[in-house]
């Protein structure tokens, strides 16, 4: 892929209008060191420094898309509880559409914690109940994309296995936006896969493939025979599986298969990478690029954010630059 095929592309993201449907939830940040072992536990002491609070799932994929600028909507579900209020609140401070963000007051809006000392994650622990999304909640969502699916380019489903995204959604998010000629993608999780039939770009994980298809990657010959078929099974487009260290492996319903080297310089934190992919990814065929290019720059902008630690997003600047001089390695605590 030549890199002057994508620089072009970068000041375009800013026109792409792209409604995400997903799973809502806080990621929560415990900042600290570690300078000795507990006497009760052989566990690591961390001296807390600092605590932060971020949008999670398709609340990271909706930030990675304004903070390039894009023109975002959002539908979803939160709690009435003060998570959920903190999700609205950061919506709203980012000016971001809202309409189909519905608030369930027997709904828990999912938080994880991770504790990180030194640039390392010590621990995780979740705060969640998995629930399937309820008929009025649904209708809201749907409802608000039939309303203005005119008004976008493509529509994203970032799916957590949290409950928003079941057999009913995906069925008439399809049926809708297919039917409105737009562009559908999906990050999806791994129980869910099989719901994601025609859609325009699927992003699994290796592990994901690899679960979904009853076939583990571990030669070139097992990564090819899986892209293939859950391509054929999945009726999709493009299949994309991303390979940590290994890139990214594109399987186009062509025949084309493309193997993408990793741009990443040092892998600090995997957290939310999947979620640049597949905004970067959707942003690009939103604005005309092919999907090889798509692949390509979403490529980039994940060598980008695995070199810091936490959920994050990028800027226009810093993805032109990678694509430019090469991804630089850096580490943020924030």
């Amino acid at each position: 892929m030549n890199n002057h095929e994508l620089i072009p592309l970068i000041p375009k993201l800013k026109n792409a209008r792209v409604m995400v449907i997903g799973d809502l939830m806080v990621d929560e940040y415990i900042w600290g060191s570690v300078s000795r072992i507990s006497p009760e536990a052989p566990v690591p002491v961390v001296s807390v420094t600092s605590e932060s609070l971020r949008l999670g799932g398709a609340g990271n994929v909706l930030n990675n898309i304004y903070t390039l600028g894009g023109k975002v909507m959002l539908g979803g579900v939160v709690g009435n509880d003060d998570m959920g209020r903190k999700v609205l609140q950061d919506l709203h401070k980012m000016g971001a559409d809202t309409q189909a963000v519905a608030v369930e007051p027997d709904w828990i809006t999912t938080v994880k914690t991770r504790i990180i000392a030194h640039h390392q994650q010590v621990v995780r622990y979740d705060r969640e109940v998995v629930r399937v999304i309820r008929p009025e909640p649904l209708k809201k969502i749907l409802t608000v994309l039939e309303e203005r699916i005119h008004e976008l380019d493509a529509v994203l489903i970032s799916d957590y296995g949290k409950g928003v995204v079941c057999p009913e959604m995906v069925d008439a998010v399809r049926s809708i936006t297919l039917g409105a000629g737009k562009i559908l993608t999906v990050d999806p999780k791994v129980q869910n896969v099989h719901l994601f039939q025609k859609f325009t770009v699927i992003t699994p994980n290796h592990h994901e493939a690899a679960q979904a298809t009853g076939r583990w990657i571990q030669t070139e010959e097992d990564l090819v025979s899986v892209g293939r078929q859950l391509l054929g099974r999945l009726q999709a487009k493009s299949i994309l599986i991303t390979r940590g260290e290994k890139g990214m492996s594109l399987f186009q319903d062509t025949g084309d298969i493309t193997h993408i080297p990793t741009m990443a310089k040092e892998v600090f934190d995997v957290t939310g990478a999947g979620d640049t992919v597949i905004s970067v990814l959707t942003m690009a065929l939103a604005v005309g690029a092919d999907v090889k290019q798509a692949a390509a720059l979403s490529n980039y902008a994940a060598g980008i954010v695995v070199g810091e630690v936490g959920t994050a997003t990028l800027k226009s600047s810093e993805l032109e630059d990678a694509v430019r001089n090469g991804v630089r390695s850096k580490s943020k605590i924030t």
